[in-house]
């Protein structure tokens, strides 16, 4: 934490009468936001989240969707206190055990009831999204339409490709390309939209006292029904059986009330080739730009999902042959 962090957790600590309480650096995500623990000498907790700068908490989007995620019961931080001029906000202390840490020790039996309650969760998401949905509420005024998932398959190009993997396009291989990503966000942009988590995965979701809890929701907004489905059972930092996959997937079609079917998996597949490219260029980007090489763990098993799709998927073929030369970790012959 620099120097201007920590001078303004202090400053919100004595205002706030908890002067002496005991600081400690979290973990962070791939923004630029800190997250800090404080012990107050009485036991009590919370963890503060540092902006870069001041903010304003009447359009905070995590304050505007927190009151959303609260009128759903969908289980979330509470929002303990702030202090705009200093950037800062208070959150409930849901302790440290996220789901990807959990299923470490956890056994079959436990990690199918967890996901049976995270598959619920994605499922109540998009049922109360529809019967909440109001401009009041920063999601429902935006979406991932074509120029939102292009412009991240993009970023996949320029930060992963090109940036990480010195990856040699040429122009028309480069505009071949960029044709066949525009093509993936045209469709994915065409379907019903749904709310979305966005981020939906074993390090955004954390247990305590009982319950299942949602993190880093702030950039919620409406997309595919598939996006936090893809999210979540192909997750970039925890791998299932497909078996395991399959069940998930037939417990939220009962929960949704939505058809399944290979129309459906076919939908699975096109947001899983979206979503794992524009994973590994947020993965590329913290490599080369921000310094930061703890993602390059999850690039193996990320790529892993987008062979498994080109493998079986002849649909996807054009794109697999742009790709497999320049990532060798992708299957070099076409689909059968």
């Amino acid at each position: 934490m620099g120097t201007d962090d920590l001078r303004r957790v202090r400053t919100y600590l004595e205002r706030t009468g908890l002067a002496a309480a005991a600081i400690d650096e979290l973990p962070g995500d791939a923004s630029d936001r800190r997250y800090v623990r404080v012990r107050a000498p009485d036991g009590s907790s919370q963890v503060l989240l540092v902006h870069r700068g001041p903010i304003d908490t009447a359009t905070l989007p995590l304050l505007n969707v927190a009151r959303l995620l609260a009128r759903m019961d969908v289980p979330a931080p509470a929002v303990r206190g702030s202090a705009g001029d200093l950037g800062i906000l208070a959150l409930e202390d849901l302790g440290d055990l996220t789901l990807e840490r959990f299923l470490a020790t956890a056994t079959a039996a436990q990690r199918r009831a967890v996901y049976a309650d995270a598959v619920d969760l994605i499922a109540r998401l998009q049922r109360r999204g529809r019967e909440l949905a109001s401009p009041d509420y920063l999601p429902f005024t935006l979406a991932f339409d074509e120029d939102k998932l292009a412009w991240e398959l993009d970023f996949f190009v320029e930060h992963f490709l090109l940036d990480h993997r010195r990856a040699a396009l040429s122009a028309a291989a480069r505009a071949a390309l960029d044709a066949e990503l525009r093509a993936v966000a045209r469709e994915l942009a065409a379907e019903p939209r749904v709310l979305c988590h966005r981020d939906f995965h074993s390090r955004n979701l954390m247990l305590h006292a009982g319950r299942l809890y949602v993190i880093d929701f702030q950039d919620a907004r409406l997309g595919p029904a598939t996006y936090d489905l893809v999210s979540l059972l192909r997750d970039c930092y925890v791998r299932h059986e497909p078996s395991f996959v399959t069940g998930m997937l037939a417990r939220y079609h009962d929960r949704a009330g939505s058809p399944g079917g290979a129309a459906f998996l076919d939908r699975f597949d096109l947001m899983s080739v979206q979503r794992h490219l524009k994973a590994l260029g947020t993965f590329g980007y913290q490599a080369t730009a921000a310094g930061n090489e703890r993602y390059l763990a999850a690039v193996p098993r990320t790529l892993d999902y987008l062979a498994d799709v080109f493998r079986r998927a002849p649909r996807f073929e054009r794109l697999r042959a742009l790709l497999a030369p320049r990532v060798p970790e992708l299957p070099q012959e076409p689909a059968p």
